[in-house]
């Protein structure tokens, strides 16, 4: 037998207290009794009752457990992989405090609503790097997103292509991946959408035959904003400074050439919420299943019990001394 909770102080200082209390009760009844020559045998009748249905009362509290049946859980998820673009530009403050800052916050609220699937972290620039592998360690997760900054980056520049063919070769190389759907994969891409790589059809044509959707999320503003390097702002040859702006268009492009989506946070819109329905909106695949042991709560029982015996001994009255 199993119990829905352990036995506390609590119980422990009302048994103590009912035992003190009743105690007392019965030695001046006792005593007085002998006063008056008399017998006290009915006295133990309703300690007896009394005890018993206290008895009850404490087991229905603490919710007695039986009868074992089997049951099958299954944890139905997704394979995602998350790819953070950390070049330069994502230092432009067009969305305060910064681009990085914004979507690490952005993120860290985002990922405690993928709890049953697992997520990896990618890095890049002009080259990717897994940063966490696929995992269902969302601490983990948070902790290496909250560590996300520009100096990571393996390389400057901006180019998709390393970071779209670098998910999808974890995607299908990860544990137990031939066993997942491949609707069950997808890429989350968050960049400001400035690519200066090469290009991307061939790999996108790639995910989308295997069905693998990229939803891409740009973050910026049509105005843009200086990109800070060091004390002052980055520059390009000629001296001047240089301003980074959101390009939508190459995100747009492989959202709708993968059957992805695009989704934006700028200072005037946030589509953080809707990005997260439209991944929990892919079908997950069966991702573990075991067979638990579980028993039910049967308190109603010695509570039923108690409280038969509450009315009896109401309804019973004894007269313990007679004069």
């Amino acid at each position: 037998m199993n119990w829905y909770q352990s036995l506390s102080w609590l119980e422990i200082i009302f048994g103590t207290l009912f035992l003190l209390l009743y105690g007392t009760y019965v030695y001046r009844i006792k005593k007085l009794a002998r006063y008056f020559k008399q017998g006290a045998h009915w006295l133990w009748i309703k300690f007896g009752l009394r005890s018993v249905y206290f008895l009850l009362l404490l087991i229905a509290v603490l919710g007695p457990s039986f009868g074992a049946m089997k049951k099958e859980i299954k944890t139905i998820g997704k394979d995602i992989f998350l790819l953070v673009d950390l070049s330069a530009s994502m230092n432009t403050r067009d969305i305060p405090p910064s681009r990085l800052e914004k979507i690490k916050y952005e993120l860290a609220q985002a990922i405690p609503a993928f709890d049953a699937d697992r997520i990896g972290l990618i890095i890049f620039t002009a080259d990717a790097v897994v940063q966490c592998p696929l995992t269902f360690d969302l601490d983990a997760l948070l902790l290496y997103n909250r560590l996300l900054n520009t100096n990571q980056a393996p390389a400057s520049g901006t180019n998709y292509e390393p970071a779209l063919q670098l998910a999808l070769q974890k995607l299908e190389e990860a544990p137990d991946g031939n066993n997942i759907s491949p609707k069950a994969r997808l890429i989350m891409l968050v960049s400001d959408g400035e690519n200066f790589g090469e290009d991307v059809r061939v790999t996108l044509q790639r995910l989308r035959n295997r069905q693998i959707k990229v939803f891409t999320l740009g973050v910026g503003t049509e105005a843009g904003g200086l990109v800070p390097e060091g004390q002052s702002f980055k520059r390009d040859q000629n001296g001047e400074r240089v301003t980074s702006r959101l390009n939508d268009e190459p995100l747009r492009e492989i959202a709708r050439r993968t059957n992805g989506g695009y989704f934006e946070i700028t200072n005037e819109k946030n589509n953080i919420a809707e990005l997260i329905r439209a991944v929990n909106l892919v079908e997950g695949e069966t991702q573990e299943a075991k067979t638990i042991d579980i028993t039910a709560n049967k308190y109603m029982y010695p509570l039923f019990l108690a409280l038969i015996l509450i009315v009896a001994d109401v309804l019973i009255t004894v007269n313990v001394i007679r004069i």
